[in-house]
């Protein structure tokens, strides 16, 4: 009971810190770009307000932030979005993969997963490539989608290896939001890796719906040349 008491405490705690920074015009606008969170579970907290909430209570109340990341499931999206802004501040790496983990299965929406990208990732690349393999395999939507941003993010530069594009390749999905992921990690190696990946588009490797996307993404990026839009464009 008394347990119990302390969470409530807790989370009231957080939420109440969340709705004195509420806009509901920007919460509005945030339930019409995610269709699979409803209005009522949105308080509508702009990023860079959660961004600095996050950093000060990580700071100054650091023992409110530990125990905020083990009450799972949360009631409203911006609490997940500032959960997924305080695993960014976990140095240590185990501590903060298991907190990764046991997030994922809660996360319902692509914003929250598209902004959880702990920093000190950066720092165990081999480790987390392990963990990859199985978040991309996953049924749960955003942990598939999660583990194609981690791929794309930590693997395209001078990590890059070519068989991260046969793993991604090989994602079969009718998830919108998983084919979309698969397009934006093609439009983004084919920006940063063109040799390795253009024969991906040459030879149709992806669905039809994410070679098209993929195509598009890519023409709609400045760091693709003129030359390679037309020839992308020729492919389609």
């Amino acid at each position: 009971m008394l347990q119990t008491s302390i969470q409530t405490s807790i989370q009231t705690s957080i939420q109440d810190k969340l709705f004195v920074l509420k806009d509901d015009k920007y919460g509005d606008f945030q339930a019409k770009l995610m269709p699979t969170v409803a209005r009522e579970a949105i308080i509508g907290v702009r990023t860079p307000q959660l961004r600095a909430l996050a950093k000060e209570l990580w700071k100054y109340n650091s023992a409110l932030c530990e125990a905020f990341l083990t009450m799972l499931q949360h009631r409203y999206f911006d609490e997940n979005q500032l959960h997924a802004f305080l695993l960014e501040n976990v140095r240590d790496y185990q501590a903060c993969l298991q907190r990764v983990e046991a997030f994922l299965p809660y996360v319902d929406n692509w914003a929250t997963c598209d902004q959880l990208s702990p920093k000190v990732f950066k720092k165990h690349k081999a480790d987390v490539l392990e963990h990859i393999e199985s978040w991309i395999s996953s049924k749960h939507v955003y942990t598939c989608r999660f583990g194609m941003e981690m791929l794309m993010t930590h693997f395209l530069d001078d990590s890059f290896f070519p068989e991260s594009l046969d793993m991604v390749a090989e994602v079969k999905s009718d998830e919108y939001y998983v084919n979309m992921m698969v397009a934006w990690f093609f439009a983004t190696a084919l920006a940063k890796q063109w040799d390795s990946t253009i024969g991906f588009i040459e030879h149709h490797r992806l669905s039809p719906w994410c070679h098209a996307k993929a195509i598009q993404k890519a023409c709609e990026s400045y760091r693709i040349s003129v030359e390679q839009k037309k020839y992308l464009r020729s492919l389609k």
